[in-house]
């Protein structure tokens, strides 16, 4: 990791992920910029890996919006109430998830992994994920019909 000078001049730093950094996903994120690694203060960017045939766990991020890059790869998001809703990303695609948009990337190839840089506008290295339960709404609509 750099040396960041919280108390000093703001300068440019230079960032080479050593490893991946375990999440609450069961993703492997390779931090690249934020608070911790170039005192950023309101972006993160990562490198996410999706292994062969992999996929997160469902889930949202409360108060930040997410950007996404694909480099490698084909990824099915699903997203929305239920994760009823779905967008594929391949190499070259950018895709957007608004705060609060519960979604599910899974990787489609069962033999290559998906990759993919990921940005944010919060600086923690550490995510803010609040996990998601696609089965809940619906559970809680038929329990409303009875």
């Amino acid at each position: 990791m750099p040396n960041v000078m919280h108390d000093a001049q703001p300068t440019v730093v230079r960032v080479r992920p050593e490893k991946a950094m375990a999440t609450s996903q069961r993703l492997p994120y390779f931090v690249g910029i934020s608070a911790g690694t170039a005192g950023a203060t309101g972006l993160s960017m990562y490198m996410v890996v999706v292994p062969p045939g992999g996929h997160a766990e469902p889930h949202y991020h409360a108060d930040y919006e997410t950007a996404i890059y694909m480099l490698e790869g084909r990824v099915e998001t699903r997203y929305g109430p239920g994760l009823q809703e779905s967008v594929i990303t391949e190499a070259g695609d950018f895709l957007f998830i608004p705060p609060g948009i519960p979604h599910q990337p899974f990787n489609l190839d069962q033999h290559v992994a998906a990759r993919a840089i990921v940005a944010r506008n919060q600086a923690d290295e550490h995510e803010r994920v609040v996990p998601y339960d696609p089965g809940a709404e619906s559970r809680s609509r038929e329990e409303g019909q009875q």
